[in-house]
């Protein structure tokens, strides 16, 4: 069974016993173990069937998940500013702060 959930400003496929990277919860203090709930889920299907599509949202479904490490950190991106012919060059970078959770149930 898989969902596509509405998160953090994106949309996202998620699977049972999957583990997901999603935006930051509770400045990254959320404990393991803590139980998250989903319940903008745009689409609800099984690997071999149909697909309920929402309008936008499907109706009375959830996902749940449980948070694994409460700050994770992703890969760095650099940022490179220049202006051509006047010695100007500036180098920075950025480290996107994550919350890991595992999905735990799909219902629907």
């Amino acid at each position: 069974m898989y969902a596509v959930i509405s998160e953090g400003g994106g949309q996202r496929l998620v699977r049972k016993d999957e583990v997901v990277l999603i935006d930051l919860i509770d400045e990254g203090l959320a404990k393991p173990g803590k139980q998250v709930k989903f319940d903008k889920v745009l689409v609800l299907g099984q690997d071999k069937g149909d697909a309920k599509v929402g309008q936008p949202y499907v109706a009375g479904a959830t996902v749940t998940a449980e948070v694994v490490e409460g700050l994770v950190k992703g890969d760095k991106i650099y940022i490179h500013k220049y202006r051509r012919r006047k010695g100007y060059r500036r180098k920075t970078g950025h480290r996107q702060r994550y919350t890991s959770v595992k999905i735990t149930a799909i219902n629907g």
